[in-house]
């Protein structure tokens, strides 16, 4: 699957979340969500961009923007990603990849010549109509997260 674009409904999911319980998208539905997918809990990149939307998040929470962030890491490992870097965003697992799958991240990668599956960083802001207003795609971490909030503050 190519992914969703612009315009494209943003599908549904329930997931569980760090802390305990569960997410589901259709409960934000009303205000824009930044639903950003990473491939994993506490490696370089992964914590990095963890760390910058943390950062930002008073104003992404002053436009009323929800920020999610989603890996195949379970429960437990995000929680203690969350604890060891003092991240302040909603995280959540997705174990068996079928919402991977739905957005289109979860694809074939290769490094080093070797051939894998995995997640590819990407960012989709959504809407407050539950429609995709944008989508970066092979997300590059450093500046990443100043383009979401001026997109955010455009919609």
């Amino acid at each position: 699957m190519a992914g969703l674009d612009k315009e494209s409904e943003a599908p549904d999911f329930e997931l569980p979340r760090d802390g305990g319980g569960s997410l589901r998208l259709s409960e934000l539905h009303g205000k824009p969500v930044v639903l950003y997918f990473y491939p994993k809990d506490d490696t370089s990149g992964c914590t990095a961009q963890a760390i910058d939307f943390s950062a930002r998040k008073a104003e992404f929470d002053a436009l009323g923007v929800a920020i999610v962030g989603m890996s195949p890491d379970s429960q437990k490992s995000h929680d203690k990603f969350k604890a060891k870097h003092g991240l302040t965003i909603d995280l959540v697992s997705d174990p068996e990849k079928k919402v991977l799958e739905a957005y289109g991240v979860w694809v074939e990668k290769s490094m080093y010549g070797r051939k894998y599956m995995g997640v590819e960083r990407t960012t989709f802001l959504i809407a407050p109509d539950g429609r995709v207003a944008q989508v970066w795609r092979k997300v590059k971490v450093p500046g990443h997260v100043d383009a979401v909030l001026e997109a955010a503050k455009a919609l």
